[in-house]
């Protein structure tokens, strides 16, 4: 593999443990907000819930056909009806709770702190996300992962989402970066390796869950420490 300059890592899903945070979340407001008193659901169904609509209306974000409001406005009431729950039941100001709440938690995945510490002696770390300012913020922090990124790129900062070009030349430009001198690390087959794809840029697929794909694939790893072969 040549030597590179720059790494750039997407957030969540490939440091930052969305899922497990997210379910952390919704459980802790499950209890503050005693729904198990309706007795209309149970706090597992409610995350399965979130996770499919959230995944949802993420899409037709990355594909600008909703924008950021829309996830917020839409979310909770989507997932209490699919539950087949009356909108009654939903607290006041729940998904400004939830958006509150979810940045706040830590878990990362394993050995990011890690192969960040190692990656870092070596070369300029930067994030591109799709995600918002604070919240990407509120994560990096939150995590103790802020200390390993000279720039955070988002969506909202760079006006495009990823896989457009643009939030790439956007990042190439804040950096001094450059596709050739420079790599990407993400989980997200359409935004992140797509997007790397669409730039000419070479990229490393992170994929614990070990999914299938018929793309042709650079490189890919399972585990984040596995990085250490390859860079």
């Amino acid at each position: 593999m040549p030597k590179y300059k720059h790494i750039f890592f997407d957030l969540d899903h490939t440091l930052w443990d969305y899922d497990a945070n997210a379910t952390a979340s919704l459980n802790e407001l499950y209890a503050t907000h005693g729904l198990d008193r309706y007795g209309q659901f149970l706090p597992e169904q409610m995350v399965a819930t979130f996770f499919e609509v959230n995944y949802e209306l993420w899409e037709l974000y990355n594909a600008h056909k909703i924008g950021k409001e829309d996830i917020r406005s839409l979310r909770f009431p989507r997932i209490f009806e699919k539950m087949q729950v009356p909108l009654a039941l939903l607290p006041n100001g729940f998904e400004d709770e939830y958006v509150a709440l979810c940045p706040t938690k830590s878990k990362t995945f394993p050995h990011a702190h890690d192969i960040l510490t190692y990656l870092g002696n070596k070369y300029e770390l930067h994030i591109i996300t799709n995600g918002f300012n604070t919240i990407q913020k509120c994560k990096l922090e939150s995590a103790d992962l802020a200390k390993f990124f000279s720039k955070v790129v988002t969506s909202e900062s760079s006006q495009a989402r990823k896989p457009h070009p643009k939030i790439f030349e956007f990042a190439f430009q804040l950096t001094g970066a450059s596709a050739q001198d420079s790599l990407m690390i993400g989980d997200n087959l359409t935004s992140d390796i797509a997007g790397a794809r669409n730039v000419n840029m070479d990229y490393i697929w992170f994929n614990p869950s070990n999914q299938k794909t018929k793309l042709e694939i650079q490189q890919e790893v399972m585990n984040l420490l596995s990085l250490r072969d390859l860079l």
